[in-house]
């Protein structure tokens, strides 16, 4: 895997799958941006505080990004525990608008890289809503569209991560064909994060306790974050559209 010349911004950078993301990058020789609301505790070739929930800050810190990229790894989220407003902000609207402000410096044969979640996987049961929120073309008009049709109360994290996976599938091959930029996801299961204890309370004690026996463990940072970096490498050129499970088979039990 060949990362050398390539540069690429990385937001969440400064923990987790983000900061290993990062790190991983730099060793296969791209020059790494990282982007978070938090200073960075890793060696980058650049930082952009940013916070995600905010269209004006996003617009703001694109002056202080390169004119011109090879990929995008959306990295950054918060938790279902927070609350559903952030989680909107954050985990899609804010990650939709950076993709499109910045798909004009990405170099043709570049790459975008969402990470979205196993908890994603039930978005054929709402496909249509998820079809109409992408259909939005600004933050402003997906927040107007989510006022008049909220996701049921204490589902946030999993329909905005459903509601990703589908953008990303949707939206990727009509830019991979305009401008030569792939866009895929990637769909990690319980992973040891920071924020892991965070997905557990919301999934409750009991939803926690029947999937245990479905995996050998969460997955480490650095497993999942060697998925991203292969899907922002030239050997995943013809790659596209995919929303990639990275859950140890998780996934697979539920067949």
């Amino acid at each position: 895997m060949n990362l050398s010349g390539k540069t690429l911004a990385v937001t969440g950078v400064s923990s987790g799958i983000g900061a290993e993301t990062a790190r991983l990058l730099r060793f296969h020789g791209a020059r790494v941006i990282g982007l978070d609301r938090n200073p960075p505790h890793l060696t980058l070739d650049g930082f952009v505080q940013l916070d995600l929930a905010s269209p004006q800050a996003i617009d703001q810190a694109l002056a202080q990004l390169p004119a011109r990229l090879d990929g995008l790894c959306n990295i950054a989220g918060v938790p279902g525990t927070a609350a559903p407003e952030l989680v909107a902000r954050v985990n899609y609207l804010g990650l939709r608008h950076l993709c499109g402000a910045l798909l004009p410096r990405i170099e043709a044969g570049g790459s975008i890289v969402n990470v979205a979640s196993i908890l994603g996987a039930e978005w054929p049961l709402r496909l249509e809503q998820h079809k109409a929120l992408a259909a939005t073309t600004s933050f402003a008009d997906g927040e107007a569209w989510l006022a008049a049709n909220p996701p049921a109360a204490g589902q946030a994290y999993q329909y905005f991560k459903e509601a990703l996976i589908v953008w990303s599938i949707t939206q990727a091959q009509p830019w991979f064909l305009e401008h030569s930029v792939r866009m895929n996801c990637v769909a990690p299961g319980p992973v040891f994060t920071p924020i892991l204890d965070d997905f557990v309370a919301m999934l409750g004690a009991e939803r926690t306790s029947a999937d245990a026996h479905r995996i050998k463990r969460p997955a480490y940072a650095d497993e999942v974050a060697a998925a991203i970096a292969f899907l922002c490498a030239d050997e995943s050129r013809w790659i596209n559209g995919v929303n990639l499970p990275v859950d140890g088979g998780l996934a697979s039990t539920y067949l």
